[in-house]
């Protein structure tokens, strides 16, 4: 069984692997906002981190982010969480991976409707993967996780795939292997996606902001992090997941 380090560092290069793919198809600019969180560290230095976010004419906003102390503790989190912009109404995308020592992973296509009356857009967005949701819920090495946050669950997508494993080479071969898959299937949902009217696009931009913004908000890690961090580091770092640094006197 690897070592947290080693696993840190496996599940790290796979969000730098999709965000390289992300860069070679999207123009993305680094948002100065975020530009003194690329290295960040608790006070007493045992807690370290980096959050780096972007903005593009096709991305609203982009997230790729860790948190921990590799080699020296058993926590660490990351996050890749790709925001689009509303000219398309294709799902956002996230990636959440961790050590707790046992890998937890998270992958999902954020909704961006009302999946409870808009039939077209759940077959066209999340049928395509049920079929890997029920493969790794009978997938005997992982564990589903379920967050204790009623909010959190009503956030995860019907097809959220959300699991906690042993830290090994077949399940890290298969975080890999699924998170590659997400990722292709959103492009090419990007790819093919029809134009959102402009007149529809004021209320889209507005509906995502603020599951971005609540989703952030709402973390029930925050109050864990507060607790490592001190509430001010930590309120300056939810700012950055959702945007929140760009408004100065209203957050």
């Amino acid at each position: 069984m690897a070592d947290s380090k080693d696993v840190f560092e496996q599940l790290w290069a796979i969000t730098c692997e999709l965000k390289q793919k992300i860069e070679r198809r999207f123009d993305l600019q680094p948002e100065p906002s975020t530009e003194d969180l690329k290295e960040y560290s608790s006070q007493d230095g045992n807690l370290k981190g980096s959050l780096n976010a972007f903005q593009g004419k096709e991305i609203d906003w982009l997230v790729h982010s860790w948190l921990g102390n590799p080699g020296k503790s058993n926590f660490n989190t990351m996050r890749l969480t790709v925001w689009l912009s509303s000219h398309i109404q294709v799902p956002h995308l996230v990636f959440e991976f961790g050590t707790l020592p046992n890998i937890l992973f998270y992958m999902d296509y954020i909704p961006r409707t009302d999946l409870y009356t808009d039939l077209e857009y759940i077959n066209r967005y999340y049928e395509p993967v049920n079929e890997t949701f029920l493969k790794l819920q009978a997938n005997p090495d992982l564990t589903s996780f379920t967050s204790k946050s009623a909010y959190i669950r009503s956030f995860q997508s019907p097809v959220s795939l959300c699991y906690t494993c042993l830290p090994n080479n077949d399940t890290l071969n298969l975080i890999r292997t699924v998170a590659l898959e997400m990722f292709e299937r959103w492009l090419k949902w990007v790819d093919e996606a029809p134009t959102v009217t402009e007149n529809m696009r004021s209320t889209l931009t507005e509906r995502d902001l603020f599951i971005r913004r609540s989703s952030a908000e709402c973390d029930p890690g925050n109050k864990m992090a507060a607790q490592m961090l001190g509430t001010q580091l930590t309120d300056k770092l939810v700012k950055a997941l959702w945007g929140g640094l760009l408004i100065t006197d209203n957050c």
